[in-house]
């Protein structure tokens, strides 16, 4: 699918599992974006990322490893996925392994590539010394142009292999700078309550591979939309699970980048699963965003397989159960049937601006005189007098209450400035951070 006059041209990365695809991507998106090791088959979604060469701009799409004549529903959704992402592709990059000889399946993948009709440069990985340079000949056989040798890991022929893949690729223009805002929404949840069924349903497309089994996702999948001026960059994460339950080394792994994903996002979209109700381990994971200090909505899946079960019941259920987060938004969907997922569009962009909300120091002062602290209750507990309070930053809205003591306030006082400031700004989906200073003499 050639690339619109909106949308910049996509580089796929193509090839048989473990060849490099995902150092690769890693390399030329300057990230670590994709998990990689030494097991075969880690990656199984498309995943995507903006990246720029020579002043041109353009999207990197890492697909899983393709393979031929295995049967099973991985092998059989990672094919469909490889296929998608080559329709879409402005150019492939087929990589290779620079250390083995040319398998049947580099020779299937060849004449896939060559009825595609998409332009397609060879990339001859792991090539670190020169004699597997020259080895990089033998793989002229594919019969495309020259192969190029690089070592994606040690950094070598990525600036040659780039020069090719790019070099029908149009130079982004200086007004392309000037952009839509952008919000980095992460899906979280535990494993297999339907956070790729959600990721597939809000884009539109097959993007991430959907299965019962639990724990099919193991890489944060991404994909980016635009509504009106706001572009969301969806993330579905892996499930997370108890550290004593993850023993395949990706699988900790993708517990890991989905925490990490949660850190550098605006927004989590937490999952939870009607069908099954709320356990420990949800409670768990809201508490990751909510100590990240991440904007945050509850999304109740699978509602049209939940029983008779009320909502204002269900609701109540959530908000006992997570008492912490009783500022997120609820809302109930069925991402397999589509029910209520459009709601959480605005209901995103509505988190955001909460969470980035900044409130002048004049009028939280005029606030704080009106507030009666009689009603804080405090055992034991001396209340500090308090002089004056600004707003320090946003994402989360952090307070800071200069006051006559050093001393951290007591958790239920601090509570009670928060559950003010709520009461009068609101901060709907955020969390709310209070910090004390002492006022100097």
């Amino acid at each position: 699918m050639p690339p619109s006059d909106s949308q910049p041209p996509v580089l796929v990365i193509v090839g048989r599992p473990n060849v490099g695809k995902s150092t690769l991507f890693n390399r030329i998106t300057r990230s670590r974006r994709a998990i990689v090791g030494d097991e075969p088959g880690i990656t199984r979604d498309r995943i995507g990322l903006e990246a720029r060469f020579q002043d041109k701009r353009f999207l990197v799409t890492d697909t899983g490893g393709m393979t031929f004549g295995e049967e099973g529903r991985f092998p059989e959704l990672i094919n469909e996925g490889v296929r998608t992402a080559v329709d879409q592709a402005a150019h492939v990059i087929f990589v290779v392994d620079g250390r083995a000889l040319l398998t049947a399946t580099d020779r299937d993948l060849a004449d896939f590539l060559r009825r595609s009709g998409k332009p397609v440069t060879v990339a001859v990985n792991k090539c670190d010394i020169e004699t597997l340079d020259v080895q990089s000949a033998s793989f002229y056989e594919l019969g495309f142009d020259e192969p190029m040798p690089v070592s994606a890991e040690h950094n070598q022929g990525m600036a040659d292999l780039l020069e090719r893949a790019t070099q029908d690729f149009p130079v982004a223009e200086e007004e392309e700078e000037e952009a839509l805002r952008r919000i980095r929404t992460a899906i979280i949840g535990r494993p297999n309550v339907g956070k790729s069924t959600l990721l597939n349903r809000l884009i539109g497309e097959e993007r991430s591979i959907v299965s019962p089994i639990a724990g099919t996702t193991r890489d944060a999948v991404d994909a980016t939309i635009v509504r009106g001026n706001v572009e969301l960059e969806l993330v579905d994460t892996a499930g997370i699970r108890r550290k004593g339950k993850t023993k395949e080394m990706a699988e900790k792994l993708s517990v890991v980048m989905a925490q990490r994903h949660l850190r550098m996002a605006d927004v989590a979209l937490m999952t939870l699963d009607a069908s099954e109700g709320v356990n420990a381990l949800d409670a768990t994971i809201a508490g990751y965003a909510h100590e990240i200090g991440r904007a945050l909505v509850l999304v109740v899946n699978k509602w049209d397989l939940a029983s008779e079960q009320k909502k204002a019941e269900f609701r109540e259920q959530v908000r006992d159960e997570l008492k912490f987060v009783g500022y997120a938004p609820i809302v109930f969907i069925s991402a397999l049937l589509g029910d209520k997922v459009e709601s959480l569009f605005p209901l995103i962009l509505k988190v955001f601006r909460e969470s980035r909300k900044r409130v002048p120091t004049g009028e939280l002062n005029r606030f704080l005189a009106d507030i009666d602290m009689d009603r804080a209750t405090t055992k034991g507990f001396r209340k500090p007098k308090i002089h004056y309070v600004t707003q320090a930053r946003v994402g989360p809205p952090t307070f800071v209450f200069f006051t006559n003591r050093e001393e951290k306030l007591h958790f239920s006082f601090e509570r009670f400035l928060i559950n003010r400031i709520r009461d009068k700004f609101v901060f709907e989906g955020s969390p709310i951070v209070v910090k004390t200073k002492a006022k100097r003499r």
